[in-house]
């Protein structure tokens, strides 16, 4: 086994004027290694496509994931979702990219755009094989999987960008590999990467897209962890075993709150250097600590970095806010969302009185809320959570 993961993000712009996206994705994991991601794309947009799409998306990602061979699973669709007799094509169109574990990845595609594959950051032709399952041509891939392979998985709605607005017959295919081309060694993780194609799909449609538009990258990278450190434990005894396990993982490592901090320096042995210099008008300070990568305030801090979270997880609006402040909440961001792989927190369940107001919202009263929050957003970006309480 290698010590490689995958870093999935996705992101759509939707046909101008509807409100749901005629694309759908979906991500199944089998086991910690294992995943199946499904980009399906329904037959012209809105509600109707939205459905088509969904259900190809749920049932090829269910089926894939319990082990059925390809051929069930075309079959299924075929049966399922039957060719429109108007126009003479499918209702939904796919695009699978099993990974197995993060050893090996298989591509099948069927109508859908050819997924690109940048290695070392270039293009990278990878083999293909035609087969004809039910009448529908499938292409299907084998490929070894290495480190910082970037696969990008498209909607047609990406090459179809700004035709007869920008360009006369859209966004060619190598135009597209030469514009991603130019971002695949920059570290981004996926959901930027993501973000960044299907922004510039809404640029050439004129921010009026005449099409769904889904990007989905998958980014191949060695495991990183991060260890976070937030709040003292309920018995001051278990202070040392607390520090102990926290600075003795592997890893970057952040710690939230003043007295944690305080706690941190004692046991350290070293000098907090407190600042205050705010870089942002709603996050309190940082400081400096021997031994420490970032030491932050807590609860206001932790709020914004959940904040960023839950907007990553769908528009990714604020990722220009935080992807180059150097705010405490900003620069956890990065650690967490873009750095990390595996994340470790070392939760002290003491309570603070000045939490506990009444008049403060109700996410402030409680860190607990937070840490439980943080930690179901990270999960859905992909990341290994451990909590561990004291």
């Amino acid at each position: 086994m290698n010590n490689l993961c995958a870093d999935i993000g996705y992101r759509s712009i939707y046909h101008y004027g509807e409100e749901l996206c005629g694309d759908h994705v979906d991500v199944v994991k089998q086991n910690e290694d294992s995943v199946v991601v499904v980009l399906a794309d329904g037959l012209g947009s809105g509600v109707k496509a939205s459905i088509l799409s969904t259900l190809t998306s749920k049932i090829i990602s269910t089926m894939i994931a319990e082990g059925l061979p390809v051929e069930d699973c075309v079959a299924t669709i075929a049966a399922t979702l039957p060719v429109c007799s108007v126009r003479g094509v499918a209702y939904s169109t796919f695009t699978i990219l099993h990974l197995v574990d993060n050893e090996t990845a298989e591509i099948i595609q069927y109508d859908n755009p050819q997924v690109i594959l940048l290695r070392n950051g270039a293009n990278y032709d990878y083999p293909k094989t035609e087969l004809t399952i039910d009448g529908k041509k499938i292409s299907k891939s084998h490929i070894k999987l290495q480190e910082n392979d970037i696969f990008i998985v498209m909607s047609d709605g990406c090459p179809h960008a700004g035709i007869g607005v920008s360009f006369n017959f859209g966004w060619r295919r190598e135009d597209i590999i030469s514009f991603m081309e130019s971002f695949a060694l920059a570290g981004y993780p996926a959901k930027t990467l993501a973000t960044i194609l299907t922004d510039e799909c809404n640029v050439l449609y004129g921010r009026q897209p005449g099409d769904d538009a889904t990007a989905c990258v998958v980014h191949i990278r060695k495991r990183a962890p991060v260890n976070m450190l937030f709040g003292p434990p309920s018995n001051s005894d278990d202070c040392g075993r607390m520090m102990s396990l926290f600075f003795s993982k592997e890893g970057k490592h952040i710690i939230c709150g003043g007295t944690t901090s305080s706690l941190a320096a004692k046991y350290l042995g070293k000098p907090l250097k407190a600042s205050i210099n705010f870089v942002a008008a709603d996050v309190p300070p940082t400081a400096e600590l021997e031994g420490a990568d970032l030491v932050t305030e807590g609860v206001l801090t932790v709020n914004k970095v959940l904040t960023y979270a839950k907007d990553y997880l769908t528009d990714n609006e604020s990722y220009a806010k935080w992807s180059t402040k150097r705010d405490g909440a900003s620069m956890i961001c990065r650690l967490l969302f873009e750095e990390a792989t595996d994340i470790n927190f070392y939760v002290g369940r003491a309570i603070n009185p000045a939490h506990q107001n009444p008049e403060l919202p109700l996410n402030f009263s409680i860190k607990m809320n937070l840490v439980e929050e943080l930690s179901a957003c990270l999960k859905q970006m992909g990341k290994r959570i451990k909590v561990s309480y004291f």
